[in-house]
C-alpha cells in the first residue's frame, strides 16, 4: 500500500548537498523534496553488527540527516566477516564509536548520537521518542519484542530484518497502517529452538542483501516512495537466489496494537522469550562447572565421559582433548542416551554452555543425576585453557 511521507521536508538543499546526492535529485519519485525529508530524517538503527553495518553505512549515504545508533558491545575478529562497518584496528573498540567514524568517512553532513548503552524496558521509549523510524539489527527474539512493543506504543515504524545462515527475512511493522511483529509471531519460540548466528552461522554476504532491503524500505517510508512492506514478509534465500512474498494481516485480537490491547507498557521480555527454560535453569543448578575444574579432572584421570554437544562442522574447528562428540540434536530426540556409559560421570559441553545445559537437562530427566556441564564451553576452555587453541 502507498503512506504518505513520514517526514517533512528540511529546508532548502546547500550547493555541496546538490552534487553529494544528484543521482536522487534526477529521479522523478524522490527528487529534490524528498531528498529534503531525508535530510530533515532521524533514524535509529538497533545495533552496528551483521544488520546494521549495511544500513548505517547506506542511510548515511543517502543522507538521512541524523542517525542514532544504539550498541553496547565492542568488535570481535568473528565480527569482521559480516559486520563491514568496523575493521581490523577496530577489534577492541566499541563498536557504536567505530560506527560513528566509518559514517563520518562516507558522509560528514549526517549527525550520529551515540547510545551506548544495553537497550530494555526501562531506557527504550526514552531513546525511541526522538526519532522517526526504527531499524532493527538484532539477533535475539527478546529485543525483536522489545523493540516492536515500544514502536507500537510509540507509534513509530519499525523496519525488521533477519538472517540465519542462507536465509533472510525483511518487512515493515506500523501498527498504525497494519500488523506489527507480535501479529506475525505472536509467542517466541521455545528456549533453543531457534540458534543465534553465534551459535548457527550466518553468510556474511546475506547481512548486506537484508540490510539493503531495511534502508530501502526505510527510505520509501521517510519520502512516501512506492509501497513499503508493510502487510508484507520478504522472504530470501540465498542458496535458491528466490525472493517470494507472503501476506501478514493485522490481528485484532494482538495484545499491543490489536482492538483490546493487554500490554500497554514494556515487560520483562528476558522472561518473556524464556532466554533459558526454567528445567534448564533447575538442571543447570549446582551442575555447572568451570574449564579450569574440567582442565584437574581430565589431569587427575578422573572417570568421566566428556561429551561435545555441538555440530560436526564446529567440532572440526576447535575441540577440547578427549571429548567424544554427540549433537544436541541426538539428546533432544533420546538417542544420545545409548551411548553414555552407566559406569562414569557424564560431563557435557558446547560453544558457550548454553546448549550443553539444555543437554543436561535430558541427561539428568534420564537418571544420570550426577552428570554436569561446563560453563562457557569451549570458548571458556580457550580463555580459561588453552589460549592457543582458535576462537569463533
Amino acid at each position: 500500500m502507498s503512506l504518505p511521507p513520514l517526514v517533512s521536508p528540511a529546508d532548502d538543499l546547500t550547493v555541496d548537498e546538490v552534487r553529494r546526492y544528484s543521482r536522487h535529485l534526477i529521479i522523478p519519485d524522490i527528487g529534490k523534496t524528498g531528498q529534503r525529508r531525508l535530510k530533515n530524517a532521524k533514524v535509529l538503527v538497533v545495533g552496528a553488527g551483521g544488520l546494521g553495518s549495511p544500513a548505517l553505512m547506506y542511510l548515511a549515504a543517502a543522507g538521512v540527516g541524523t542517525l542514532g545508533i544504539v550498541d553496547f558491545d565492542v568488535v570481535d575478529e568473528s565480527n569482521l566477516q559480516r559486520q563491514i562497518i568496523h575493521g581490523q584496528s577496530d577489534v577492541g573498540r566499541p563498536k557504536a564509536v567505530s560506527a560513528k567514524e566509518t559514517i563520518n568517512g562516507i558522509n560528514p553532513l549526517v549527525k550520529v548520537i551515540l547510545h551506548e548503552e544495553r537497550l530494555d524496558s526501562d531506557n527504550a521509549m526514552q531513546i525511541f521518542a526522538d526519532y522517526d523510524l526504527i531499524v532493527d539489527g538484532t539477533d535475539n527474539f527478546a529485543t525483536r519484542y522489545l523493540v516492536n512493543d515500544a514502536c507500537v506504543l510509540l507509534g513509530k515504524p519499525y523496519v525488521w530484518g533477519s538472517i540465519y545462515r542462507f536465509d533472510g527475512q525483511a518487512s515493515v511493522f506500523w501498527a498504525e497502517h497494519g500488523p506489527c511483529y507480535r501479529c506475525l509471531y505472536p509467542e517466541p519460540p521455545p528456549p533453543g529452538m531457534v540458534p543465534s548466528c553465534a551459535e548457527g552461522g550466518v553468510l556474511g554476504v546475506l547481512c548486506g542483501t537484508i540490510g539493503s532491503i531495511q534502508v530501502n524500505e526505510a527510505i520509501k517510508v521517510i519520502t512516501g516512495t512506492g509501497e513499503p512492506m508493510v502487510g508484507r514478509l520478504m522472504v530470501y534465500d540465498a542458496l535458491e537466489m528466490s525472493f517470494r512474498s507472503v501476506k501478514v494481516r493485522k490481528d485484532p485480537e494482538c495484545p499491543v496494537c490489536g482492538k483490546n490491547p493487554t500490554i500497554t507498557e514494556l515487560i520483562d521480555y528476558e522472561e518473556f522469550c524464556g532466554v533459558v527454560s526454567a528445567d534448564v535453569q533447575q538442571a543447570a543448578v549446582g551442575s555447572t562447572i568451570s574449564a579450569r575444574e574440567l582442565k584437574d579432572m581430565l589431569d587427575n584421570g578422573d572417570n568421566i565421559f566428556l561429551v561435545d554437544v555441538r555440530e560436526p562442522n564446529e567440532y572440526e574447528i576447535v575441540s577440547i582433548p578427549g571429548a567424544t562428540l554427540i549433537p544436541k540434536g541426538e539428546f533432544l530426540s533420546g538417542a544420545a542416551l545409548e551411548r553414555l556409559p552407566q559406569d562414569k560421570r557424564i560431563v557435557l559441553h558446547c560453544k558457550s554452555g548454553i546448549r550443553s545445559a539444555e543437554c543436561l537437562a535430558v541427561v539428568k530427566d534420564a537418571g544420570f543425576s550426577d552428570a554436569v556441564h561446563v560453563g562457557g564451553g569451549v570458548l571458556a576452555w580457550i580463555s580459561q585453557v588453552d589460549p592457543s587453541l582458535p576462537a569463533y
